[in-house]
């Protein structure tokens, strides 16, 4: 089990208060200019990946595919230094109380920040299909549920509250909400859908969408796209479907979520779409997602897909393979945890193999959304809004 929550932090950020990327009144890809400038690449390449506390290493309790054979240990004393884009699942993995979770996550955001020498903070995700996936959090009716209500105000005040509960903790993305339309009733997956007629999937999910994004929270849209119409229903199997069906069924409801929702992130699809895995379709996650629909996000992969492109799919030969065709495609955010976007792919850059553009386009998107999120203020404290009600503050860690 990684644990991260050490009440002291390790190394010495340098921490300048006046730097032009702490400045929140300058505009913001001005500060992310400046931010890029100062990154190394090891320092950069850590911005573009998460790691997974308290995933457990025994094989039990799996919640992604091959979770046991590609979660490998991390030794943090070596990683955090460069940095730490993203925290997997602080509250979810195992059961916690609200305020120890909440004061956890408050001490390692603390270490994350005092062991990189620019002081970024993480962003922490966490699932919210149905409610806040914490111990003793509340638990909302499941997505059919959603849709059989035909009420998308409803939905959308349901997830203002899902998404309050969330921040209030230091929670800063939800993967939610599920907008993969029915095509199958054997799909195991089917529960976690809001139904089977996309103009019904699209409305409900975007109020979802507009819930979640109002109480400050990220929403995630996944799985982009074809999930749900992988052949005799199988997980992970492939999609084959014309372009009528795609375009008519299958699109509408993240295009709607896009567009009139404001979601900030999309989590790619494990299943191929004719042949082509959405991890490394750059006609999915570029050309469509953000050249005509405008989104302006960050992909995140749904979790190891990118090392599925060598392990499952076998379109890479190697982990640094991977990290480049997921790149190339348009995916910014390698979830859980470190594989490719780590040694693999700054050995690729080094010895020339992989553009460093690809890693710098990521990496804007992802600093365009900490500094949305209050991250690279000058100001930002580790402490949540539901700590500091307790009257905890940053010496308090």
């Amino acid at each position: 089990m990684t644990a991260l929550d050490g009440s002291t932090p390790i190394g010495g950020a340098t921490q300048v208060a006046d730097a032009a990327w702490r400045d929140a009144a300058r505009p913001i890809d001005e500060r992310v200019a400046a931010l890029m400038a100062e990154m190394t690449l090891d320092e950069k390449l850590a911005q573009l990946y998460g790691v997974w506390v308290g995933a457990a290493d025994d094989g039990g309790g799996d919640v992604a595919p091959h979770q046991h054979d590609l979660n490998d240990d991390v030794d943090l004393d070596a990683l955090l230094p460069s940095g730490l884009g993203q925290v997997t699942r602080p509250f979810g993995t195992a059961p916690v109380d609200a305020a120890v979770g909440a004061l956890s996550l408050a001490r390692m955001q603390r270490r994350i920040v005092g062991a990189n020498r620019l002081g970024i903070p993480s962003i922490a995700h966490d699932e919210c299909l149905a409610g806040f996936a914490a111990w003793g959090a509340t638990a909302y009716p499941v997505p059919l549920s959603w849709g059989a209500s035909f009420d998308p105000a409803l939905v959308e005040r349901m997830a203002r509250r899902i998404g309050a509960d969330m921040r209030s903790v230091g929670v800063h993305q939800g993967l939610a909400p599920v907008l993969d339309v029915v095509r199958d009733a054997r799909w195991g997956r089917v529960e976690e859908t809001i139904g089977e007629d996309p103009y019904l999937v699209a409305t409900v999910g975007t109020a979802y969408v507009r819930g979640l994004e109002t109480s400050g929270l990220v929403a995630t849209l996944k799985h982009f796209v074809g999930y749900s119409a992988s052949k005799a229903g199988r997980n992970l199997a492939p999609v084959s479907i014309g372009p009528r069906e795609l375009g008519d069924v299958l699109l509408p409801p993240f295009e709607m979520a896009v567009r009139e929702g404001g979601a900030r992130s999309v989590m790619n699809s494990y299943s191929d779409l004719d042949g082509v895995p959405s991890a490394a379709d750059r006609r999915l996650l570029t050309e469509l997602l953000r050249e005509t629909w405008g989104f302006d996000g960050t992909v995140v992969a749904d979790y190891f897909a990118v090392a599925f492109l060598k392990l499952l799919h076998g379109v890479a030969d190697t982990w640094a393979d991977a990290a480049a065709a997921a790149l190339e495609a348009g995916l910014d955010v390698e979830l859980p945890t470190v594989k490719a976007f780590g040694d693999p792919l700054r050995a690729a850059v080094e010895a020339g193999a992989v553009d460093v553009g690809l890693i710098d386009t990521a990496l804007r998107r992802v600093l365009r959304q900490k500094a949305q999120l209050g991250l690279l203020d000058a100001d930002w404290t580790p402490v949540p809004s539901a700590l500091a009600g307790l009257g905890l503050a940053d010496a308090d860690l």
